[in-house]
């Protein structure tokens, strides 16, 4: 048996590494084998390619070369470790996938077919089986989001609250749109209470 890819999305300080782990727990306590990764990064190509993109300076990068960028972490990523994962029955949950590079890329203008362009040649079109969408309020985000970077944020959370509301903006277009694989969580509240709300969204695909 194949196993599922699951991604989670959401902006600063929505929660997604934390309950990518919690949410692996949870599974691995099911029975189920479960690899946590991340974006950008996950093989070593793309964790030489993060370095570029998190680091430096805002304008380090154009948006087209941001998105190529992006791009390509991903194409190694996907070929080195998440597709062999799947293949050999592990479910993989990913903090952050494609959604993130359509929502901060998107917002400084790349169109998203474009996007999609690049993710169908690089990574061959692969979509997890299932999203999760956290959403908190914007200051709650901020507050988080300050809290974990102690005031070394990287060059995407370091944008103005402009840059970040076009972001969620995007996200919800693409729940809107994509409703059969996104499934928004209300990511407020007791850690406890955001896994199981994940949990829930998942229940059709647990084996």
């Amino acid at each position: 048996m194949s196993g599922r890819f699951l991604s989670l999305e959401g902006g600063e300080g929505a929660g997604k590494s934390t309950q990518a782990r919690r949410l692996a727990e949870a599974l691995e306590a099911r029975g189920i084998d479960v690899i946590v990764t991340r974006e950008p990064g996950g093989s070593e190509g793309a964790e030489a390619i993060r370095d570029l993109l998190m680091h430096g300076a805002v304008s380090r990068w154009s948006s087209h070369a941001e998105a190529l960028l992006f791009a390509a972490a991903r194409a190694d990523h996907v070929e080195k470790r998440i597709r062999p994962a799947i293949a050999e029955g592990i479910w993989v949950i990913c903090d952050r996938y494609i959604d993130s590079t359509r929502a901060y890329q998107g917002a400084q203008g790349i169109d998203d077919a474009a996007i999609l362009a690049l993710h169908g040649f690089g990574s061959k079109g692969l979509l997890p089986d299932r999203t999760f969408l956290l959403e908190v309020a914007a200051e709650t985000g901020v507050a988080r989001a300050a809290a974990r970077d102690g005031g070394d944020a990287d060059r995407f959370a370091a944008r103005d609250s402009c840059f970040h509301a076009q972001v969620a903006a995007i996200f919800d277009d693409i729940a809107v749109r994509e409703s059969d694989r996104v499934r928004r969580i209300d990511a407020s509240g007791a850690m406890e209470m955001v896994t199981n709300r994940l949990i829930s969204a998942l229940t059709d695909l647990l084996p």
